[in-house]
């Protein structure tokens, strides 16, 4: 049997273990939509409501704040173009305030909503790790003025450096200007605690194919006392969202949560997969570190202020895309920023964001780990890691 590949890319997706593919399997075989009031449709709905349940509890929230989705981009964008919609009709300004660097599901959403819809973005900077300073995000509202302001969004952790974000803390100074806040959990969903009714965002977007779950499936969670217009309509089977309801993903986001949390009710991970994390990545760090000196490690130089499974290096003379390749031929998956982008030769934004020149922002690569990396892998990403460069750097910058 061949051995399988050293796959250090969880961020981009990480693949379903045996006990997940096998709720989805089991889950896939019901009959019946669960919006139907026979016994099949009804059973249906079991299935799907007690998945709801088992989301929700891993959130932090009420099962009537969660509206499943079909990933995290839908729901982001559901959370931010249905709260702009909302507010404005209240009668808010158009401003949105949107973190520096963040994933591109928000700055498109951004985006479109500016170019098709007249609002008005506004950044929250980020430091040189990446982080955003809560003093930073009063100085933009107090520069603004809270009235003009709809709704301030940003990660819970960047998707790309690790940078875990004093999310609460932001949400509440948000909140004192009478200003909703949304969050993009989706790095961090299975790697922190995400507590939605302890973080005080009005919104809070997740996805299930980070943690081991199903492509295609994710949940927006709504505070009960916000609101966001529908993206879809027909049906009004959730709250904010129209559509047929996916049982079986649903039961594999769920059955993911489990192996990934514990079976517990609340929203914290098993701290045995979180040390287990840090001791790989930690281990990752100090490898690429003693196999390539000159890398410089990016996101937060505290440990503790970044993901457990998250390890994002620069090779300086080296372009990210060579490494990448030559990593691959020797059987190792890495990523040089978010899977959102691949194929887009595009320097990262959230390294120019914090800074980095370009020239050195262009050497990125991004390893992130998983529930099921073995030290194996680690140690034949740091056995190929000096060729590859040497040979990147051969190459040159493009």
């Amino acid at each position: 049997m061949t051995e399988r590949r050293a796959y250090l890319d969880h961020a981009a997706t990480s693949p379903m273990p045996e006990e997940v593919i096998a709720a989805y399997a089991e889950a896939l075989r019901a009959v019946g939509n669960p919006a139907s009031m026979h016994g099949d449709g009804q059973r249906a709905s079991e299935l799907l409501e007690t998945a709801r349940d088992r989301i929700a509890a891993a959130l932090g929230a009420d099962r009537a704040e969660v509206t499943l989705t079909s990933g995290g981009t839908e729901s982001v964008n559901l959370a931010i173009k249905g709260m702009f919609w909302a507010r404005r009709r209240a009668g808010s300004g158009d401003v949105i305030l949107v973190a520096d660097g963040e994933h591109h599901a928000t700055i498109e959403a951004a985006e479109w909503l500016r170019d098709a819809q007249r609002a008005t973005l506004a950044a929250i900077p980020i430091d040189g790790e990446g982080r955003i300073r809560p003093d930073a995000l009063r100085a933009v509202i107090e520069r603004i003025g809270a009235e003009r302001i709809a709704l301030a969004t940003f990660l819970w952790a960047n998707n790309e450096v690790g940078s875990v974000q004093p999310a609460a803390e932001l949400c509440g100074i948000a909140a004192s200007f009478g200003i909703p806040s949304h969050v993009d959990a989706v790095s961090a969903l299975g790697q922190l605690p995400v507590d939605f009714a302890g973080s005080g965002a009005a919104a809070l977007s997740v996805s299930a194919h980070k943690i081991g779950g199903p492509v295609g499936v994710g949940a927006l969670v709504l505070g009960r006392h916000s609101t966001a217009d529908s993206l879809i309509h027909g049906g009004s089977q959730q709250r904010a969202r129209s559509g047929t309801q996916d049982v079986a993903g649903a039961v594999a986001f769920a059955a993911a949560l489990d192996r990934q949390l514990g079976s517990g009710a609340g929203p914290d991970p098993d701290p045995l997969l979180v040390a287990t994390l840090q001791g790989l990545r930690d281990a990752l760090v100090d490898g690429v570190r003693a196999a390539v000196p000159e890398a410089v490690l990016r996101g937060p130089a505290d440990p503790a202020s970044r993901l457990p499974g998250n390890a994002h290096f620069t090779f300086p003379g080296c372009q990210g895309d060579s490494l990448l390749f030559l990593l691959d031929a020797a059987g190792i998956s890495a990523s040089v920023g978010s899977a959102c982008q691949a194929g887009v030769a595009e320097t990262s934004h959230v390294l120019l964001a914090m800074g980095v020149p370009e020239e050195e922002a262009a050497g990125a690569l991004r390893f992130t780990l998983g529930i099921d990396t073995e030290p194996r892998e680690i140690a034949a990403l740091i056995d190929a890691l000096p060729a590859a460069v040497a040979r990147a750097r051969a190459a040159g910058l493009a």
